[in-house]
């Protein structure tokens, strides 16, 4: 069965999830704070993390988004805050889930359940894109322009990804900020114009499917 690491501050919580989720087969580990969760990631194998919010040290968005920079291992927040901001801000970051306490231990576990075979079903085809010469394994996040390697950024890779699943869609810069950057951000615009010049550089010919919509923002064209 799967192993899960639960990542929360009070040691009653996770007692609680040990209680429900280990009689189901599942291996439990814990940290009680986000850096500790990153260092027993970092030396186990987990399979699914839940993650509070309120911690100390490091907390839970900022974990969550250590953790997409370099792996897409299912996260659910398990936390107090309820707020609609929260629960989509949690799911923009990279969450697969989000629950809010209080909660219902048993609904929990088969959250976990649900998560596990969504997430096992998508790795067993892995999401791929294509456009041009331009191809992009989402999973492992590899792209290649005309079959060789280009290496990027995460927000130039986060970039590329939004314009390849919305081909076509023209975007404002603000909204390209809102998307990638998320909505806390507070640069300027500019740093969109900064990456999508790096982007296509890196992408060179390639580059030009993605267009300047003047005094508007960009879209991505496929034809060149």
């Amino acid at each position: 069965m799967a192993t899960i690491l639960i990542v929360d501050d009070e040691k009653e919580m996770r007692e609680l999830l040990r209680l429900y989720l280990e009689p189901e087969g599942f291996t439990c580990v814990e940290a009680d704070d986000g850096e500790a969760g990153l260092a027993m990631l970092a030396n186990a194998h987990i399979d699914l993390i839940i993650l509070d919010i309120m911690m100390p040290k490091l907390d839970g968005y900022r974990f969550c988004m250590h953790v997409r920079e370099r792996s897409q291992v299912p996260i659910i927040f398990l936390t107090a805050r309820s707020d609609e901001w929260d629960r989509v801000y949690g799911l923009k970051i990279g969450a697969d889930d989000y629950i809010v306490k209080p909660f219902s231990p048993n609904e929990v576990v088969a959250r976990v359940y649900a998560v596990l075979r969504r997430t096992k079903s998508s790795a067993e085809t892995p999401p791929k894109y294509e456009a041009g010469p331009i191809a992009v394994d989402e999973k492992a996040r590899k792209v290649t322009v005309n079959r060789k390697p280009v290496v990027l950024t995460l927000k130039e890779f986060e970039l590329l990804m939004l314009f390849l699943k919305h081909r076509g869609q023209v975007f404002t810069r603000e909204q390209l900020l809102d998307r990638v950057w998320g909505i806390h951000y507070v640069g300027s615009t500019r740093t969109v114009d900064t990456h999508i010049k790096t982007l296509r550089i890196k992408l060179g010919e390639a580059g030009q499917l993605i267009q300047t919509v003047w005094g508007v923002g960009y879209k991505f064209d496929e034809k060149i």
